[in-house]
């Protein structure tokens, strides 16, 4: 019953009133950027040498990269798999873990 009045009675102030002890926190504004749905063209050569100097390519680090979304992501690595420019090393159902193929 005495945390109900407590609770009712900080209501009621509204929390307008600060003691010592409580500090405001000031929100810092992060700048929220979309992620890019079109991915970039996977037979350019800037993007096909970044993806050769990786060691173990991931969905995630490839989205990382790029600033894709990670579904974009892994049809690309799947894409880049049937043309044999990379090969799939590992992993399971959840994730796929891809190396770039012996030139």
């Amino acid at each position: 019953m005495a945390q109900m009045g407590k609770a009712q009675q900080q209501t009621d102030k509204g929390g307008k009133e600060e003691g010592p002890q409580k500090k405001r926190k000031e929100k810092t504004v992060v700048e929220k950027r979309p992620r890019g749905l079109q991915a970039p063209d996977v037979s350019d050569p800037k993007f096909l040498a970044e993806v050769q100097k990786m060691g173990a390519i991931t969905p995630f680090s490839l989205a990382s990269q790029f600033n894709l979304r990670l579904s974009v992501a892994k049809d690309m690595l799947e894409d880049l798999e049937k043309r044999r420019l990379i090969r799939l090393v590992g992993g399971n159902a959840r994730i796929r873990i891809y190396q770039p193929a012996a030139a």
